[in-house]
């Protein structure tokens, strides 16, 4: 495996709506990676983060989800198959996703295939991510494709949600990368 070169904030995207001064800076927490910098089999882990109740009651607010095994704190305990309410699956989705999302202005997101919700998460369980980059493709003349892994765990390990996301990314070097037409 290549040996990965971080740039967070190496370099500037030169917005032009802004002072001259200004947009030539590095910017933080925008990574500059290109297509050939994304390494198959490279893993990262996230920090971890605690669903709390807050959380899932915003989340269930702003998409409108009443289901009462996530809405429901009186069906859920005295009706429901787990006993207590769940957090949403597309919450436990959403939040995995964003611990290890990056801000990389070169990377677009295609798609997500094979999403699945293999064990219950609960309020006050703390969940991380698995990022596991599985192979990457040319696709266009411009444009690489990823496809990742996605692991979310709770607890010390517990598997709980996976998934694979497709994601286009620019070329460093147009030129040097061969695209086969279909």
């Amino acid at each position: 495996m290549e040996t990965f070169q971080p740039t967070v904030g190496v370099e500037s995207t030169f917005p032009s709506d802004m002072p001259a001064d200004h947009a030539g800076l590095p910017v933080w927490n925008a990574e500059n990676w290109f297509y050939e910098d994304w390494p198959v089999g490279q893993k990262i882990r996230s920090l971890r983060r605690t669903l709390g109740e807050s959380d899932s009651h915003l989340f269930n607010t702003l998409v409108t989800d009443i289901h009462p095994y996530v809405q429901d704190e009186m069906f859920a305990r005295r009706d429901g198959v787990f006993g207590r309410r769940l957090v949403a699956g597309a919450f436990v989705f959403s939040a995995g996703l964003g611990l290890v999302a990056t801000n990389c202005v070169n990377a677009f997101s295609y798609g997500y295939d094979r999403l699945r919700f293999i064990k219950p998460v609960f309020i006050g369980d703390t969940i991380y991510t698995i990022r596991t980059n599985m192979e990457k493709k040319p696709r266009t003349a411009d444009l690489g494709l990823i496809r990742a892994s996605y692991e979310i765990f709770k607890g010390e390990g517990e598997l709980v949600l996976y998934c694979k996301h497709l994601q286009t990314v620019r070329y460093k070097n147009p030129g040097a990368i061969v695209v086969i037409e279909k």
